[in-house]
């Protein structure tokens, strides 16, 4: 039997992440993938010579000195991606009403750009874009001074509403839709969604955005290569089935086959409720189980990915959002009668030109239970009526952006789709969920998920922990690891690098 000082479930970024960094302090690291790639969102497929991102669609925070850059850097990683920043002047479209509007990069930027649509609402743009900075300077490792911590109020930080916020800065109905148009990014939803989230996120955004050329797998390769390095090992068609305790810890992670793996120390990249599954309720606690087992998830996504004519559609440096409602929450709770009401879509960056898109991804929202029909069902085993609902679905999708973009069907070689059933069976996120467990301001600390958990051997990392996306998952991933390594060691040599 295998024996490792860390044990970690799933390659998704948190978990190379916590690899990385621990297999460079010396600490005999496994990481185990259920699937044959390791990645997680960070995964690409290719059609038609087409790569197609799987979940990350663009970044933030890259520029020299901002946020992701610094910690980049100390992973080791930066030098080795290949990344294009998106438009300066417009790197999020957002039609709402029929009309576009623009979020540029820069926070001077920003507020000019917008304030050419509205003319009268400079202030309320100006105190946006303040509080969204106060907010993110509040967080000590967004700033990277854990010494701070102790002036923030987290009750009144994470209790605070996004709608409600927006209502106090504007009466202009149109300009609160706007500022919360990008909500497809953390599939908000209005009387739930705390404004810290959608400032920590925006806000990187809005310092700077990228996109990885070629798509986001090569991130994933990078960490792989450093952690085997390391003397570290990863695993793949390894899924673990069961977390074998002794005396209240985990001693051994037993695989499908059988095989087992033993630890010290284990951390579970995946969701949270999924592992703790994997325990008895006698050592992980009743009430903690019931309480991770209860909390809600985000909604999750149906994607049509589309491989373009050959050089007939320009690459759109930009992101585009459209919402056909009266406003840009309806989406998250429509009957489906309307479906689809809204959709984000982009064209991948390639090495291949800077002036034609290969392809293009769209996605909008679909709820759960549509799909209840095929739910004991696995990825190529759903049947012929799963196809049909897939075609039918896609088509939809694609007449809405045909509303949009005039004449892209004609220019369609062919399209592809997954839908939250996909994205359950290749992340194990419960019901595909998009970004795992839902943020509630009415019940901040309940939807909060520390690194720390009830069993003294067994951590958790990932978008579940703090909050998603390439920022969120990295800083989740220094929480974790100071839990062995020490936070302010881990500061000094984040600031050092």
């Amino acid at each position: 039997m295998s024996k490792y000082d860390v044990v970690i479930i799933g390659s998704g970024l948190g978990g190379l992440l916590c690899g990385n960094m621990l297999s460079r302090e010396g600490y005999k690291v496994c990481i185990l993938e259920k699937n044959k790639k390791i990645g997680g969102c960070l995964q690409v497929f290719a059609r038609d010579k087409c790569i197609f991102n799987t979940g990350l669609n663009y970044t933030e925070g890259l520029a020299d000195g901002q946020i992701l850059n610094k910690y980049f850097k100390f992973f080791g990683i930066l030098e080795h991606l290949k990344l294009k920043q998106m438009d300066k002047d417009g790197f999020e479209i957002i039609t709402f009403k029929g009309k576009e509007y623009r979020f540029a990069q820069g926070e001077e930027n920003f507020v000019n750009t917008l304030a050419k649509d509205f003319p009268n609402e400079r202030e309320a743009l100006t105190l946006y874009i303040q509080k969204l900075k106060q907010i993110c300077h509040q967080f000590p490792l967004y700033n990277l001074d854990i010494e701070d911590e102790s002036k923030t109020d987290y009750e009144v930080l994470f209790g605070e509403s996004l709608t409600d916020f927006l209502k106090t800065i504007t009466k202009n109905e149109t300009l609160q839709n706007v500022l919360a148009g990008n909500n497809l990014l953390y599939a908000g939803v209005p009387d739930k969604t705390p404004l810290y989230l959608h400032a920590l996120i925006t806000f990187s955004f809005i310092s700077s955005s990228w996109r990885m050329i070629d798509g986001s797998q090569r991130l994933a390769t990078v960490l792989a290569k450093m952690i085997k390095n390391n003397n570290g090992t990863i695993l793949t068609h390894c899924e673990v089935k069961q977390l074998i305790t002794e005396n209240k810890k985990i001693v051994r992670a037993r695989l499908s086959d059988n095989t087992e793996i033993e630890g010290d120390a284990f951390i579970s990249n995946t969701h949270p409720a999924n592992t703790l599954f994997m325990l008895d309720e006698n050592v992980s606690g009743k009430l903690y189980s019931k309480r991770i087992s209860g909390l809600e998830n985000t909604f999750g996504m149906f994607t049509v990915y589309i491989v373009l004519k050959e050089k007939t559609f320009p690459y759109m440096n930009y992101n585009h959002y459209l919402y056909k409602g009266d406003n840009v929450w309806t989406s998250a709770s429509d009957a489906e009668g309307k479906w689809p009401d809204s959709f984000f879509l982009y064209t991948p960056a390639t090495s291949k030109s800077d002036k034609f898109a290969d392809g293009l991804i769209a996605m909008t929202y679909m709820k759960y239970d549509v799909l209840k029909k095929w739910e004991n069902t696995f990825v190529e085993s759903r049947g012929n009526d799963y196809l049909i609902f897939k075609k039918e679905r896609a088509e939809k999708l694609i007449e809405l952006i045909e509303e949009k973009l005039p004449g892209i069907k004609s220019k369609i070689k062919t399209y592809y789709t997954s839908t939250p059933l996909t994205y359950r069976d290749y992340t194990g996120t419960p019901q595909g969920s998009a970004y795992g467990i839902l943020k509630n301001f009415n019940t901040p600390f309940k939807t909060l998920v520390m690194p720390k958990t009830k069993i003294s051997n067994l951590f958790f990392t990932g978008q579940n922990l703090n909050i998603h996306g390439i920022l969120g998952v990295s800083i989740g991933a220094v929480m974790t690891c100071g839990e062995f390594l020490g936070m302010d060691y881990l500061m000094k040599k984040i600031k050092g690098s």
